[in-house]
């Protein structure tokens, strides 16, 4: 292609990009605006759900730190109970369990208080302990499941808000129904909707981590019991 050539193509680029109309240039619409342009239901629908988005974070951070926390114990706590035990050093066993400030340390640490009682009485006091235990690190957690439930069905809510404005721009346009009187009932229909769904999927993903993160920790709790009591049943 010669220089001309090319010369005459940018002309007419320039000519044909002149003619296109200002209001046909495609405009894109952020999330923020898609938000402010849901109306006032919508915002307050939305900003409800950001709400629980917000809490739903807080517990999930927070209980995963508690969790881990819970999860740490010596490898070796074990073994040394055993040892303390066998003998015949109860004190130094209560210390060592006194001061392993988790789950599994505050279960043994009752067990080695009961110590000298029958092993059913051993048992039951242990499982009661364990069920305060698992309270405590179940806390919370039940919120996360009714925000992914709670969650979803607001969003739907704002979906029928969203239709009943448009419905009833339809009903008031007498005779004559534009697009852009539509735009505002179909923004809060659409943005309420998504923005549901996503809580809803945050919350319920946050939910089952916690549920199989505290499932590890009382698993491991009742494997350390069921040692500490075969410790109780070793022949002297």
């Amino acid at each position: 292609m010669s220089l001309l050539q090319a010369a005459r193509v940018a002309d007419t680029l320039a000519q044909a990009t002149e003619q296109i109309p200002e209001g046909s240039v495609e405009k894109t619409l952020s999330v923020i605006d898609l938000i402010f342009s849901s109306g006032t239901a919508g915002l307050v629908i939305i900003a409800l759900l950001f709400l629980m988005l917000f809490l739903a974070l807080f517990i999930y951070f927070e209980r995963l730190s508690a969790i881990k926390a819970s999860s740490k114990i010596d490898p070796n706590f074990m073994q040394q109970i055993r040892y303390n035990i066998k003998s015949g050093n109860l004190d130094a066993a209560k210390v060592l369990a006194a001061q392993n400030n988790t789950p599994v340390g505050r279960l043994i640490a009752k067990g080695i208080s009961r110590i000298g009682k029958p092993l059913d009485d051993i048992n039951k006091a242990i499982e009661n302990a364990g069920k305060l235990e698992v309270y405590q690190l179940e806390k919370n957690v039940s919120i996360l499941a009714m925000i992914a439930g709670a969650a979803p069905m607001i969003g739907f809510l704002g979906t029928v808000v969203g239709m009943i404005l448009a419905f009833h721009n339809m009903a008031t346009g007498g005779g004559k129904i534009e697009v852009s009187s539509l735009a505002q009932g179909i923004y809060t229909a659409m943005t309420t909707t998504v923005a549901g769904l996503i809580v809803g999927i945050i919350a319920y993903l946050a939910y089952n981590h916690l549920v199989v993160k505290t499932d590890k920790v009382v698993h491991r709790m009742e494997a350390n019991v069921v040692e500490f009591l075969d410790v109780l049943n070793e022949p002297a």
